[in-house]
């Protein structure tokens, strides 16, 4: 296999990665907050812990994407 084929390969698994962990945490730090802050906030029909999760797996998978596409560019940058 050609090394620029091994870095795109590379370069998904670390966006998928990141991704799925963002994914997690802005699920779990969404729910925590909905469920002892925000109880009666109304999102895409859900209500509470289940709404700002929902908002909050957005974000976080948003944020892991961002971060995986940055770091697999730092780590693959073309050093001169």
């Amino acid at each position: 296999m050609s090394n620029r084929i091994v870095r795109i390969a590379f370069s998904i698994v670390i966006i998928l990665v990141l991704g799925f962990v963002g994914l997690v945490f802005g699920t779990v730090t969404g729910m925590n907050i909905g469920g002892n802050y925000f109880t009666s906030f109304e999102f895409m029909g859900a209500r509470g812990y289940e709404a700002t999760g929902i908002i909050g797996s957005f974000v976080g998978v948003t944020l892991g994407i961002l971060a995986g596409i940055v770091l697999s560019r730092l780590i693959f940058k073309k050093r001169h």
